[in-house]
């Protein structure tokens, strides 16, 4: 499956601050979906993006963090775990659709409609370097860097 082409959006953002993916163009951005805020999955997903963030750093990548959680929901999350890294809001799924992250899933044996965990890797050209679907939240973060420091030596 090819990967969509990518359109400008803009976020609202932790930190009073708004997420925009052009602001980002010329650099390397990792951004990462998930579906709720302080579940123990995200959670620890999260914890593991914020334990290697200076490693991240040091390859001069960003990361950001998007689910369908309001503002209020994400701040107390990013403080209640150390987070350095902005998280972004998209009740209105703007993101979520232009990533196609939007998937039917089976939840205590009913079918809900929700994120399904998904990293993207955004290369200075704007567009998506690798993708990750029905990401596996053990080891991820890991994967995630070894493939940008595969990405930025080629």
């Amino acid at each position: 499956m090819s990967e969509p082409q990518l359109h400008d959006f803009t976020l609202a953002a932790t930190s009073g601050k708004s997420f925009q993916l052009a602001a980002y163009q010329g650099k390397t951005l990792v951004i990462y979906f998930y579906p709720k805020d302080a579940t123990p999955g995200c959670t620890t997903q999260a914890v593991a993006f914020r334990d290697a963030y200076a490693e991240f750093q040091a390859l001069g990548v960003e990361i950001v963090g998007i689910s369908r959680d309001s503002l209020k929901s994400h701040e107390n999350f990013r403080t209640r775990f150390g987070l350095p890294f902005e998280l972004a809001s998209d009740s209105e799924e703007i993101a979520c659709g232009l990533f196609d992250v939007i998937k039917m899933k089976s939840m205590y044996g009913k079918q809900v409609r929700g994120i399904e965990r998904s990293t993207f890797i955004i290369g200075p050209d704007g567009q998506i370097a690798k993708a990750w679907r029905k990401v596996k939240v053990d080891g991820h973060a890991g994967d995630v860097l070894a493939s940008l420091r595969a990405l930025l030596n080629s």
